[in-house]
């Protein structure tokens, strides 16, 4: 991820990009080489030499919280990749202390940045399927596809490394952003497929206290997909919603001409609604994301979509799945 931001970001015309921190010798080799930039190994050597207005982290989660402590203290804006950090009390202390000194902060749950998921976003919140009643949100991909020797920081829950942090957190954010965050996580199930020391696949119930439910369902060992599919399922008293990354099917039980929608089904594809961007890398919504850090620290976008808080509140979801599967979910 290191690589795809740089890369965005470099496209930004009103960005300069000095220096790069990380601890592979090789990596720094091949870029100090090939790119106009410093590079160091010690992330505490950038942030005492360089003068910078705003850093990326990318990297593993556990490291999150002193690269953002050491930002903080040097009064730089930061981006950081999700889930934030690993901890709940470290994300607190952060929304806190960047709350208190009024810099840009943002988390990387893209899928905010998605154009289909942003129409979805739209639509529910018109009430166009009218109340919420019951969601799912689900995740896929192959990612985890052979025994796991146990090596890595995603193989170890500590250092952020399982399904649930690593790919069932955009699930819950986006249930977050799109429906709001649970009142009470219940029935969570872990399932190891291939790895030792970390879950492979997560299902738990969220329940509201406005009547609301939903499920989540996310397996990173599902060999029939090629690639990472968020999909996302929203049924109302007027209607449902069914979207991923690609398309929105909207089922209406009465036509809705404000937005030109029938009655029954309707069908939009991203390239019917999708936003041009300056510079394309895996995905409009990638892109998106970086420039609305930009827009924010520039002062051209007031409100940031995904601040240190949401990235908190997605957290303290994760850590009502683990206190539940550990109270709960083990037989």
């Amino acid at each position: 991820m290191g690589i795809t931001h740089y890369s965005i970001i470099n496209s930004h015309p009103n960005v300069h990009i000095t220096s790069v921190a990380d601890p592979s010798g090789a990596v720094m080799s091949v870029m100090s080489k090939y790119l106009p930039v410093r590079t160091y190994k010690d992330y505490n050597d950038l942030l005492k030499t360089e003068d910078i207005d705003a850093v990326l982290v990318c990297t593993p989660p556990n490291l999150h919280y002193p690269i953002i402590m050491g930002a903080a203290k040097k009064g730089l804006h930061v981006f950081v990749e999700k889930p934030f950090t690993s901890k709940l009390t470290e994300a607190r202390e952060l929304v806190s202390v960047y709350r208190k000194n009024g810099l840009v902060n943002q988390v990387g749950y893209v899928n905010r940045f998605n154009d289909v998921f942003g129409k979805v976003k739209e639509l529910v919140s018109n009430n166009i399927i009218g109340k919420t009643i019951r969601f799912k949100s689900e995740m896929f991909s192959c990612t985890i596809n052979k025994p796991d020797e146990s090596t890595g920081w995603r193989s170890k829950r500590e250092s952020g490394g399982g399904v649930v942090f690593e790919m069932a957190s955009h699930a819950i954010d986006l249930v977050n952003y799109l429906v709001d965050k649970p009142d009470k996580v219940i029935g969570t199930s872990f399932s190891h497929i291939y790895s030792k020391n970390v879950e492979d696949a997560v299902s738990s119930t969220f329940l509201y206290k406005n009547g609301i439910s939903g499920t989540i369902y996310v397996n990173w060992s599902d060999s029939s997909y090629r690639k990472p599919t968020n999909k996302i399922e929203i049924f109302g008293n007027g209607g449902r919603i069914l979207a991923d990354q690609y398309s929105i099917k909207i089922f209406l039980s009465s036509a809705n001409e404000l937005h030109n929608l029938r009655q029954g089904w309707n069908t939009l594809y991203i390239t019917d609604i999708f936003k041009q961007v300056p510079f394309y890398v895996r995905g409009n919504e990638f892109t998106r994301q970086l420039y609305h850090f930009i827009d924010c620290i520039q002062g051209i976008v007031k409100t940031n979509i995904c601040n240190f808080a949401d990235g908190a509140n997605t957290l303290e979801v994760i850590d009502s799945i683990f206190s539940d599967y550990e109270q709960n979910g083990k037989i």
